[in-house]
């Protein structure tokens, strides 16, 4: 197994939009890092997130794989409900489009597929409105084919006057070929943003992202850093 290596990367604007079928109690804020608020009972959302990577480049040519002007676009379609004041569900259908250039044999490519279904589920343990720090419990399965993938968290978090806050630590195991291979991933996020007004918030994020592949020797590690821009109304956030 290749000894761990560390990377540290900006994070780019992720274009994230979400309209609301009725009106939201709470936005999100950050790309990443979830807040530990729920949905209020009887609340339907709609939301549609677009997150690009692009840029990565592995130009070791005496590698199989070695790839170059790498980019992925992840597309989530979700239908957010609240089931109490306590316990949110939704349902996503996710699909992804890759492209990047083969170092080896010079080729174009370019891939569209159909990434799965999700079920997330968030339970709400403590309130942040009546408690110094907030928590809530997420789980969700996705199911894709010949890959399946279970993600928990633990999600910390509040408001203190203008600031927003918010820590999340992330679990996830991924089976894949027909669940012939197994990978773990452990995810540390944080972000930290200051309300603008009564539409805008700016702030920064951080997310590192530490990889086992069959839970041994860590495969890889990278920080991921960068701003965080949120703006909302009464009708849609993004």
């Amino acid at each position: 197994m290749n000894s761990t290596t560390k990377s540290i990367a900006l994070i780019g604007l992720i274009a994230s939009l979400a309209s609301s079928v009725s009106s939201l109690a709470s936005g999100r804020y950050f790309g990443y890092s979830y807040q530990p608020e729920t949905s209020p009972e009887g609340e339907l959302e709609f939301e549609q997130w677009v997150t690009v990577r692009s840029g990565r480049s592995r130009n070791t040519t005496d590698r199989a794989d070695a790839k170059e002007n790498y980019s992925k676009m992840q597309i989530s379609s979700e239908i957010e409900y609240g089931v109490t004041d306590r316990y949110t569900t939704a349902a996503y259908l996710n699909f992804e489009q890759t492209s990047y250039r083969e170092v080896t044999t010079e080729s174009d490519i370019s891939k569209f597929r159909f990434a799965g279904i999700s079920w997330e589920n968030r339970y709400l343990v403590l309130n942040p409105a009546e408690n110094p720090v907030g928590m809530t419990l997420y789980i969700e399965p996705t199911f894709a084919g010949d890959e399946i993938e279970l993600e928990q968290k633990l999600i910390f978090g509040n408001r203190i006057g203008e600031w927003i806050w918010a820590v999340n630590l992330t679990h996830e195991t991924e089976w894949e070929k027909n669940l012939n291979t197994t990978e773990g991933t452990a995810i540390v996020s944080a972000g930290l943003a200051r309300s603008i007004g009564k539409r805008w918030t700016l702030g920064i994020e951080a997310r590192d992202v530490t990889a086992f592949p069959e839970y041994e020797e860590a495969s890889y590690s990278a920080l991921f850093v960068g701003p965080v821009v949120s703006y909302r109304n009464e009708r849609f956030w993004g």
